[in-house]
């Protein structure tokens, strides 16, 4: 429910962006369509190879990616024959080139995540939570205030070792359900990935497609805005996240 909410709102923000503009709509044709079902064939199996060997444990999500690198090598060089064999270098050395700068990009946030470790400052903040906050609007306001902050400058592995231990006693403290919380972290991980000035996935889309980092950050605003409003409804409507669990509410636990 929470991903549907996030679509629907991102959705009626586009239709609502571009209302005045008249693009010429494209006539269905049942030819047409079931032509391009019949020029699918090879791209449709790979979403269910890719998730049923993650479902099924046969690979581990990291494989998942090279399984998917190997089959589009296959399908695009050997079956539909649009990248030539003499072009295969050409295409793997760019897709080094930018793998290379995404790790850059990784390398310094993993720097700074171990800088934030050894100074302690995650449990600081928390700790400060701890002693001073005894309301749980307070808190998820702080909750997601310090999540949006971190998202923007670590990736989510290392988000989850160094904060789920710090915010897991505090939220069931607060009566927050783990579920609900789990949510709340993720969708503040995936907003601060591209949350200005320092949102990785602006820095390695900046770095892919080329263009300036300001002029992500113009185009990155009003999208972020919209998934504010997402994160603010999934912060405090719980039922968006607990509809389809059969839970009680949780007590608030305060000393």
């Amino acid at each position: 429910v929470p991903a549907l909410l996030m679509i629907v709102l991102l959705t009626l923000y586009s239709i609502w962006t571009t209302r005045d503009d008249r693009l010429e709509a494209t006539p269905f044709h049942r030819g047409v369509a079931w032509q391009s079902l019949k020029d699918m064939k090879w791209e449709a199996p790979l979403p269910i190879i890719v998730l049923g060997g993650i479902y099924s444990g046969f690979f581990a999500v990291s494989e998942a990616a090279a399984v998917t690198a190997f089959y589009v090598v296959i399908v695009e060089v050997f079956i539909h024959r649009e990248v030539p064999v003499k072009q295969l270098p050409r295409v793997i050395r760019e897709a080094m080139v930018m793998v290379g700068g995404i790790l850059l990009i990784l390398g310094v946030s993993l720097a700074f995540t171990n800088f934030l470790v050894d100074a302690e400052i995650p449990q600081a903040l928390f700790e400060w939570i701890r002693t001073f906050i005894e309301s749980k609007f307070t808190f998820l306001i702080l909750l997601n205030l310090i999540l949006l902050a971190l998202g923007a400058i670590l990736d989510i592995f290392s988000a989850l070792v160094i904060m789920i231990p710090l915010i897991v006693p505090l939220a069931l403290r607060f009566g927050v359900d783990p579920v609900h919380l789990g949510i709340i972290f993720l969708a503040n991980m995936q907003i601060g990935y591209f949350t200005p000035p320092i949102g990785m996935n602006l820095f390695i889309a900046s770095y892919r497609f080329k263009k300036p980092i300001t002029e992500l950050y113009q185009a990155t605003v009003p999208f972020m805005l919209v998934l504010l409003v997402a994160l603010v409804l999934i912060t405090y409507v719980p039922e968006l996240s607990l509809y389809f669990l059969d839970r009680p509410e949780m007590p608030v636990q305060l000393p």
